[in-house]
């Protein structure tokens, strides 16, 4: 769709240069318009039952696929944990202490302390671990299909493994 219209506006540019006071309608007509071949483009895609563009459910999910998704979630959710971190101790009143002691004080237990402080460490430890494995890629190593499955499986295990040692 796009080349169409820089078809009609580099024909429209051309006649304009070589003859500026001629309106476009006497250039030498196309066999198509860009709207025929815009409807011959959507007839033949329907025809075919193709998507109308790549779209996620046509895809089968792979481990890298999965794990690019989650290094681009944690660093969503770490951006945002910060700033709203940030915030918070701009606005709330007291200090850190004051929450700390608030948070001991409701006797939660040390499963639901566990687990929180899990799911507060996992994203940090994943974007880290991931984020090394970007840095070997930005030597040029680990692109061969069994390295890059490889060091995705070395990216859980390091993450779960430093995520539970900061948790316990």
């Amino acid at each position: 769709m796009a080349a169409l219209l820089l078809r009609h506006a580099g024909r429209h540019c051309l006649h304009a240069r070589l003859r500026p006071v001629l309106c476009v309608r006497n250039v030498v007509p196309m066999g198509t318009t860009a709207k025929e071949e815009m409807e011959q483009f959507w007839n033949k895609n329907t025809k075919l039952s193709r998507p109308i563009s790549p779209h996620i459910t046509i895809y089968r999910w792979s481990l890298p696929m999965m794990l690019s998704i989650i290094h681009r979630g944690t660093g969503i959710a770490l951006s945002a944990g910060v700033s709203l971190f940030g915030l918070a101790a701009l606005v709330l009143p007291g200090d850190y202490a004051s929450y700390l002691d608030l948070v001991k004080s409701l006797n939660l237990g040390p499963t639901l302390i566990c687990s929180a402080k899990f799911m507060l460490a996992f994203p940090l430890m994943y974007h880290t671990w991931n984020g090394v494995r970007h840095l070997v890629w930005d030597l040029g190593k680990g692109f061969k299909i069994p390295q890059v499955y490889q060091s995705a499986y070395i990216v859980l295990a390091l993450t779960l493994l430093s995520t539970a040692a900061i948790a316990i």
